[in-house]
């Protein structure tokens, strides 16, 4: 099932249940990747990859608006952007921990005999490719620091 066939099930759900901030949420995926359809060049249908892409900017764009909440001392407006990257989250790829991702990094640095900082772009390039939609670009930047350090 695509994703554009999950979403519009989940919004038939969200609006028999009256769960605002669910139709919220769903409505903005939809919204993004109608986006992505339409731009310049852009194919009928958008890839897997693009669509984990979109989420996971959906979801970092959301964790980073109630950061900013939190620490402006706002949590009444947090809370509703924390739920919705929740209910975002529910369509992406089971998230690896970042043990899993430490653990990846280390063993890319051994095959390629990175060492140090000055490798650091290389190890993210190769990382990026391969715990793509697995892992946000943060906890990957972090586990390849500690690791080059």
């Amino acid at each position: 099932m695509s994703l554009q066939s999950q979403i519009m099930d989940a919004m038939k759900t969200a609006m028999k249940e009256k769960d605002t901030v669910a139709l919220e949420s769903l409505r903005a995926i939809k919204s993004g990747l109608l986006l992505a359809q339409t731009e310049s060049g852009a194919k009928e249908e958008i890839s897997a990859e693009d669509e984990i892409k979109l989420l996971q900017k959906l979801v970092k764009q959301r964790k980073d608006s109630a950061a900013i909440y939190i620490q402006q001392g706002r949590q009444d407006l947090a809370d509703p952007e924390l739920a919705q990257a929740a209910v975002i989250e529910k369509f992406l790829p089971a998230q690896l921990t970042e043990e899993e991702v430490e653990a990846v990094v280390r063993r890319i640095i051994a095959e390629n005999g990175f060492s140090g900082m000055a490798d650091m772009g290389k190890v993210m390039g190769i990382a990026n490719k391969e715990l793509a939609g697995t892992a946000d670009g943060k906890t990957i930047s972090g586990a390849v620091k500690k690791a080059l350090a």
